[in-house]
């Protein structure tokens, strides 16, 4: 059986099998020439050295799954849009938005478990739609994260201030030791962080789990003054404040001015859709992982939320301070509403536990940031060198480039650079929403190029729930808060006009024409043109992924007939819960 490495329409580096017509029969049996290694991961014969490795198990990649999506956006962020929306506000904004990902992350999960190969998902907005849009994508995903990864530094750094004063010790001492462990734990390989990541954000879920407890028992009147709360803050100060104006317009802005905040507190749940060049048995793990992120919604976003506005009034004295406080304890809703009940003990340990959010969030930012680079190398959008991995299956270019960057970090510790580093954030974030409309449009195009060269639904490893018109309505919503994102220029207090706020306005919105930019300017260069359905390239590199699907089948029914199950005790304790 002749092998080739062939680069697809997509321009990845993927295997084609040179009798196509054979395809769905010949892919169990492979001889010596098979690309499948022992380590259990495929790469290309006549390219070693640009391969990554199938490391992250299967519990690993579920708790990536979920520190994704939990960091200081929900135990932080969440306090800004109580004050200034009330209650009810964030409850109906919190569960529009979690459905929004749902239908994402299922979009985003029949297209990996299709073909889950490196790249990310730019390699699906390339073949599916155009390579001028995986171009796009990829270096807007890139953007974001080299960002947004010092900028957890920072907060890092803010987080240790509350034991030890910037007049003590500079933060930039706290910069550099914080980003010499995560580039630590990166180089060391994908079994080292997985592992590590794995034990992060099990304490970041055991945190929020214990918060949402803790308030359950402050609401039924179990704290030192026994008060017992309830649905009291409902009815005064009320279920929604007024924002921008007054009336039902100052309560709809409250409302959107929430959704806005809850968008970019889910942004991070779609770094699955990295994982999956280095997920052990992808076509098995990336599935289930996706389907708990309906459940995970559910219990961490939308409780935490409902059971805040039953314990804190939106217009406590002490929230509104809180949200003009810095990433750190002093800003989280949950220190306000145990100080509220008379617990005095609590702030420290949660600023212990907002250190390890931050660091968590950091390191697979970072990782993020270099498989991303890495992919886009391997679709030669990039430098090649950036493609090259060591034995191990790191991406050693992209890391130090992607590390080099993340020195930015530094300029917080200049008071005037940290308004310039503020707007440079603000910046970028806009690409998090731009991410999720590229996967939808991905997702819509994919279901056009499998209707239109007949692939059988039955044959779909998962297939979203939602279906097409599922994707076309949340990428309307999508659509729909980019373009409002900032909305808060364009309003002023009802009594007062002008003082339009033109520096949020630029840094709000330039991100989109620079996505668009990027777009038409690869298209100019590159000459390339979209991708018709009945031509998409679904093919390139299945065969490899199904074989190295049939290995693992092979391999976990040997290790659970040899009696091999370490991960048994996992899967019936904490595996039910995570």
């Amino acid at each position: 059986m002749a092998w080739t490495s062939r680069s697809s329409p997509a321009g990845s580096d993927a295997y084609r099998h040179q009798d196509t017509e054979k395809l769905p029969h010949e892919y169990q049996q492979y001889g010596p020439e098979s690309p499948i290694t022992e380590a259990g991961h495929y790469s290309d014969p006549e390219d070693k050295g640009h391969s990554l490795h199938r490391g992250l198990s299967a519990r690993q990649v579920s708790m990536i799954a979920i520190g994704g999506a939990i960091g200081t956006g929900l135990i932080i962020g969440t306090g800004s849009a109580l004050a200034q929306a009330g209650p009810a506000s964030i409850l109906i904004s919190y569960t529009i938005v979690g459905l929004v990902v749902y239908v994402v992350m299922a979009a985003l999960g029949e297209m990996a478990t299709w073909l889950p190969i490196p790249g990310g998902f730019a390699v699906y907005a390339t073949r599916y739609v155009d390579p001028a849009l995986g171009f796009a994508l990829g270096y807007t995903y890139w953007f974001k994260y080299i960002i947004t990864t010092p900028n957890q530094l920072t907060a890092a750094a803010l987080v240790i201030q509350y034991w030890c004063p910037p007049d003590k010790v500079n933060p930039g001492v706290f910069i550099a030791v914080f980003l010499v462990v995560i580039i630590a734990i990166n180089y060391l390989g994908i079994r080292f962080f997985g592992e590590i990541e794995f034990w992060l954000s099990s304490i970041k879920v055991l945190v929020i789990i214990g918060l949402i407890i803790l308030m359950v028992i402050l609401a039924a009147g179990g704290g030192p003054n026994h008060e017992a709360t309830g649905f009291r803050y409902w009815h005064h100060p009320g279920a929604f404040a007024e924002y921008k104006a007054e009336g039902s317009l100052g309560r709809f802005l409250a409302v959107w001015s929430s959704m806005v905040t809850a968008v970019f507190a889910f942004l991070g749940t779609e770094l699955i859709g990295v994982t999956v060049g280095e997920a052990q048995n992808p076509r098995k793990n990336i599935p289930r992982a996706i389907k708990l992120t309906f459940w995970r919604i559910l219990i961490f976003y939308i409780c935490s939320v409902f059971l805040l506005g039953m314990v804190v009034p939106y217009n406590s004295k002490q929230l509104i301070f809180a949200t003009k406080a810095s990433s750190s304890a002093a800003a989280s809703p949950f220190v306000v509403a145990v100080k509220l009940a008379g617990i005095q003990t609590l702030p420290g340990f949660l600023n212990g536990c907002i250190l390890i959010f931050v660091l968590s969030a950091a390191n697979s930012d970072l990782y993020i940031a270099s498989r991303t680079i890495h992919g886009l190398a391997l679709k030669r959008q990039a430098p090649r060198f950036l493609a090259k991995t060591d034995k191990r299956g790191v991406p050693y270019f992209a890391l130090g480039l992607s590390a080099m960057i993340c020195c930015l970090a530094f300029m917080s510790v200049s008071t005037s650079s940290k308004v310039v580093f503020g707007y440079f954030v603000n910046l970028v974030s806009i690409f998090g929403l731009l991410t999720w409309i590229s996967i939808l449009v991905s997702h819509i195009y994919f279901i056009k190029a499998r209707k239109a060269q007949g692939v059988d639904e039955r044959n779909l490893r998962y297939k979203s729930p939602f279906g097409l018109w599922g994707s076309i309505i949340a990428l309307a919503f999508c659509i729909l808060i980019a373009l409002t994102k900032n909305f808060a220029v364009f309003t002023h207090n009802h009594k007062t006009y002008g003082n339009f706020d033109y520096k949020n306005f630029i840094t709000g919105y330039l991100g989109i024409p620079l996505y668009i930019i990027m777009i038409f300017g690869y298209k100019l260069i590159m000459r390339s043109k979209g991708v018709k359905p009945a031509e998409a390239d679904l093919w390139t590199g299945k065969v490899v992924i199904d074989a190295d699907e049939q290995e693992w089948i092979v391999k976990e029914a040997r290790e659970k007939e040899g009696g091999n199950g370490g991960s048994g005790l996992y899967r019936h304790t904490l595996g039910y819960l995570f």
